[in-house]
């Protein structure tokens, strides 16, 4: 048992030396969004701390890193979503460039990820 755990520590070791790199804010974010419907995409900026409406879905970007001196890098947001006229948050949690599938909004019509970082 132990030597298991010990086993999935040592394979988490690179995820913790990259969580280290030196990152830089942004000042918002570039997201993208996609009406499942109508097969329609669109890139929107979202300032930090500010809300936008993309179709149905309000969206507020609370921050943006970025590889530091990197703009065009792997950015992650942490993103709140939730559709127009509802309380409850659709999605809240950090989103990340490279890999939108890995903690993506669930919602029957629409996609948002992020792009990028806006500085």
């Amino acid at each position: 048992m132990i030597r298991g755990a010990l086993l999935s520590f040592a394979l988490l070791l690179p995820v913790f030396a990259t969580a280290q790199e030196d990152v830089e804010l942004g000042t918002g974010a570039i997201l993208r969004g996609l009406d499942k419907v109508s097969g329609v995409t669109a890139d929107f900026e979202v300032p930090q701390g500010v809300t936008m409406l993309y179709e149905r879905m309000e969206v507020t970007v609370k921050e943006c890193r970025f590889p530091a001196g990197n703009l065009s890098g792997d950015a992650y947001a942490f993103v709140e979503i939730r559709e127009q006229g509802k309380a409850d948050l659709a999605f809240q949690g950090w989103m990340i460039a490279s890999s939108p599938a890995l903690n993506a909004l669930d919602n029957a019509r629409y996609d948002i990820w992020v792009i990028r970082c806006k500085t």
